[in-house]
């Protein structure tokens, strides 16, 4: 296994994102970019030619935005946990992605930490700032918020990523006892690492009008069959069957992944434009992608 990446559902304005984004953070660029072709049209609605993913970084940590119409919303469910190392810096961030955004929590003082707030960005994503010196390795960390009757699932989920992705390992996490609201001892805020790429994990009391989507899914990519096939099971399994579709599932908890041969940027995009054609077409009939048929369907046309 290679990586684990973040992938970002847009409507139509992917390009314009990675822009603002890539040129608000440090050590920033864009990548590679793919474009529709006519296949798939009936389900994408795109037309021809329309950008379609964009590769990019961030402070060197790798993205992958989509344009995949206006199905899913980004929600607080996923934010990304940005550790900052000076009040400038804080305030940078928290004024630039605040703008024409949103404000959940102002920037101030709080009991966890000197300096902390969460913003909604102008393109829906959600973003908490931190000044605490964190020992993660990555200057912005994904966090998955776990509200309503998810609320005490977060020890149960972190085991059961960390037990699967290897290399991986519990940081820390802070717990809450049972109280009147809550029955369960829950986990308030945890770190973990999958594979070396660090995750945040939370749990929110209330009730809360969000959940987990495909507006951010983390796509694992993967250097064989067995792979794809191993992490399929193990993350596909109790998760939602409706959802598996061209690489993509849900698991239990309802978050969203990509299993992807980590070739197929290669296979959609080093060939001719019959080859890129003949996989996407191959790659659409597939729930479970299936690493012989694509570099079949690639060398068909070679």
């Amino acid at each position: 296994m290679k990586s684990i990446m973040p992938n970002l559902w847009f409507d139509k304005n992917a390009e314009e994102a990675v822009k603002f984004y890539t040129a608000l953070f440090k050590n920033s660029k864009i990548g590679n970019s793919q474009r529709y072709g006519k296949e798939g049209f009936e389900f994408h609605q795109m037309p021809e030619g329309t950008l379609m993913t964009v590769e990019f970084e961030l402070f060197g940590q790798k993205f992958l935005a989509l344009n995949g119409g206006p199905i899913f919303k980004f929600s607080e469910a996923v934010s990304f946990f940005i550790y900052c190392e000076s009040e400038t810096e804080i305030l940078n961030f928290y004024n630039s992605l605040s703008n024409d955004g949103k404000v959940i929590m102002k920037l101030d003082k709080y009991d966890w930490s000197e300096k902390y707030a969460w913003v909604i960005d102008k393109f829906g994503i959600s973003w908490q700032l931190d000044i605490t010196k964190s020992d993660s390795p990555q200057k912005i960390v994904p966090t998955l918020l776990f509200v309503n009757d998810k609320i005490t699932k977060v020890k149960e989920a972190i085991d059961h990523y960390t037990n699967i992705f290897p290399e991986s390992k519990i940081i820390f996490k802070f717990e809450n006892p049972a109280n009147d609201k809550i029955k369960e001892e829950t986990i308030m805020f945890a770190q973990f690492a999958l594979s070396g790429v660090f995750f945040n994990a939370m749990s929110g009391e209330g009730k809360h009008e969000f959940d987990f989507n495909e507006s951010i899914s983390f796509i694992v990519n993967c250097d064989s069959q067995e792979e794809i096939d191993f992490f399929w099971e193990k993350l596909g399994k109790d998760g939602d069957p409706k959802a598996q579709q061209c690489g993509w599932l849900k698991d239990k908890f309802g978050v969203s992944w990509q299993i992807v041969p980590s070739k197929l940027g290669k296979l959609l995009n080093s060939g001719n434009k019959e080859q890129s054609s003949t996989v996407m077409n191959e790659l659409l009939k597939m729930k479970k992608l299936d690493l012989e048929v694509l570099e079949k369907a690639y060398s068909s046309k070679s």
